[in-house]
């Protein structure tokens, strides 16, 4: 039986199915990404891929979401990475005609304008890891294997990885694990950098919602804008990256939100986000 297409919607609960693989959660201001093919611990086939770029189309269009949290519904895996058994089948002219629906996905995550957050906790290889890298922050629980080793298999890393990883290790340390293709466990991983936050086992999930939830109290105005400096301003010499920094304060300088967040520090407070 075909896998259901994105088109393919419910809600309920405060859940929002994409296809058959792809679930979205409402935690109040924190949305969560769920990666819920576990027969196949969550490799991503054409139809998965597409389900993904819908689940982040629609959470970029929705102002109520503050951060966005993906996770993983498999006990052992965040994802595996490309389904190889489809490509397997595939033809050359299959292969291209998947190549901007695999890219979809990848693009779909990194262009969240709003934070972002990957929960890992056991295999996050290839593209899954690719997922991840996506992300602004990583917390990785202490059954993490990730890595990227997209050259054992004759391809290169597809999904950002080759540009994503050198911007959080540097560009050595990016070759060397590119390379080798090597996969490393959670402590390394921590060590290097590849992860942010390393925490007890099966506590991923649990602890990037708290840090979701702690980064959604701050306006979303002001996260927005800061997440597109950061990203617009990386790579930049230090003239062009303090402008790029610039046109990001001006753009909240005059806000509601920005207003709000004053009037209640001198009130002693919360603030009550307009969220404009």
């Amino acid at each position: 039986m075909a896998e259901q297409g994105p088109e393919r919607e419910a809600a309920h609960d405060g859940e929002r199915r994409f296809g058959e693989y792809v679930v979205v959660r409402r935690h109040g201001h924190v949305a969560e990404l769920a990666l819920d093919r576990p027969k196949a611990m969550n490799a991503v086939s054409t139809d998965m891929a597409r389900s993904v770029a819908a689940a982040c189309e629609a959470l970029a269009a929705d102002r109520d979401a503050r951060v966005v949290v993906v996770t993983s519904t498999h006990e052992r895996a965040f994802c595996v990475g490309a389904d190889l058994k489809e490509r397997n089948s595939f033809t050359d002219a299959d292969l291209l005609r998947q190549r901007p629906v695999a890219r979809a996905a990848y693009t779909g995550v990194l262009e969240l304008p709003m934070p972002t957050v990957a929960a890992v906790h056991g295999f996050a290889l290839g593209g899954g890891f690719e997922l991840a890298l996506s992300c602004d922050l990583i917390v990785a629980d202490r059954t993490a294997v990730v890595g990227l080793p997209e050259v054992s298999v004759g391809v290169i890393p597809g999904g950002g990885g080759t540009q994503l990883l050198p911007r959080r290790v540097g560009a050595a340390r990016a070759a060397e694990l590119i390379f080798s293709a090597r996969r490393l466990d959670a402590a390394e991983a921590r060590e290097l950098g590849l992860v942010d936050e390393l925490v007890a086992e099966g506590r991923d999930r649990e602890e990037a919602l708290a840090l979701a939830a702690r980064i959604a109290g701050n306006s979303p105005v002001g996260l927005r804008a800061a997440k597109r400096a950061l990203r617009l301003g990386h790579g930049l010499d230090l003239r062009a990256g303090l402008e790029v920094e610039d046109a990001a304060w001006r753009s909240v300088a005059f806000s509601g939100d920005r207003a709000e967040g004053v009037a209640a520090f001198n009130e002693k407070r919360r603030p009550d986000w307009p969220g404009e």
